[in-house]
């Protein structure tokens, strides 16, 4: 019987998160693999490694050879309605979901495979990055916008400012007005879409289908001009180098206000200085006068 693999990253998020309830989760991930192989009547292969953080991903092939992936993922607040984001893109410029389910605390998605399904963050150089993360962007926020199935985003923005508040000394004016922030922007935009929220290098994949796809959406209707945020985060050496230069070129790119992308970066930076302290000099240089 060949031993169940559970990949580096993985491993170590649990480890890390200390709780029982993601202890269970992971044991219970081989019987789980076993019952949906069988209900698809899928070959599923080793995990991908060093793999994610959340989920348990392998390559797969159905009866009739298709190439596949199996995902299943600890059910995590940000990417609940991952599913439901596939479904409405329908794979226009994200790979297409097959079959889906939930069983307690896992999702289950049977996922398009891309080939050769290299990251663009390993293929191109960050500049080069940018219009391809924009273009997809674009075509993503075509899709309907359904607030009775997607959250907005002022509900993660909220629990980022709760946290925030928590965490951080309120006199200090840059996390007032980055709490602020993130109060006040979701509700000021003058146009709300659906947004992926995650989409930066290592989630872009090269297919054969498309030129690249996007995978591990984070569906919420919102601002366009915030989701190219977690891209800008990614990109640490132009981030700290030039964070306004940088700003306005994928502002451009995307057609969306400048400013409201610098605040919104400004108070994603703000946040993230919690656990990444680097990231504050980043946010002093982007605050608003």
């Amino acid at each position: 019987m060949t031993a169940f693999l559970v990949p580096e990253n993985l491993a170590d998020s649990v480890r890390s998160d200390r709780s029982p309830r993601r202890d269970a989760w992971l044991a219970a991930l081989p019987g789980l693999v076993d019952e949906f192989a069988g209900r698809w009547s899928l070959r599923v292969g080793p995990p991908f490694r060093p793999g994610g953080r959340c989920a348990w991903v392998a390559p797969a092939r159905d009866r009739a050879g298709r190439a596949l992936v199996l995902k299943l993922a600890w059910r995590h607040d940000e990417a609940l309605h991952e599913a439901d984001g596939l479904r409405v893109w329908n794979g226009d410029g994200v790979v297409r979901l097959y079959a889906g389910a939930t069983a307690d605390a896992t999702s289950v998605l049977l996922l398009e495979r891309c080939h050769p399904g290299t990251a663009l963050g390993d293929v191109l150089p960050e500049a080069e990055q940018d219009p391809i993360v924009a273009g997809l962007l674009k075509r993503m926020w075509q899709a309907p916008a359904d607030d009775t199935v997607f959250r907005p985003l002022r509900v993660m923005c909220d629990a980022w400012a709760d946290e925030f508040r928590r965490r951080r000394d309120e006199n200090s004016g840059l996390a007032r007005a980055a709490i602020e922030l993130l109060r006040t922007l979701p509700a000021t935009a003058d146009r709300q879409v659906l947004l992926c929220t995650d989409l930066h290098a290592g989630n872009i994949l090269a297919a054969g289908r498309e030129p690249w796809l996007a995978i591990d959406p984070k569906p919420y209707v919102g601002d366009p001009a915030y989701d190219a945020v977690q891209h800008l985060l990614n990109c640490e050496q132009r981030l700290r180098a030039d964070p306004i230069g940088l700003t306005d070129r994928m502002a451009g790119l995307l057609d969306v206000d400048r400013d409201r992308l610098r605040r919104w970066l400004f108070a994603r930076c703000a946040q993230e200085s919690l656990d990444q302290p680097e990231l504050a000099e980043v946010a002093a240089r982007l605050a608003p006068n």
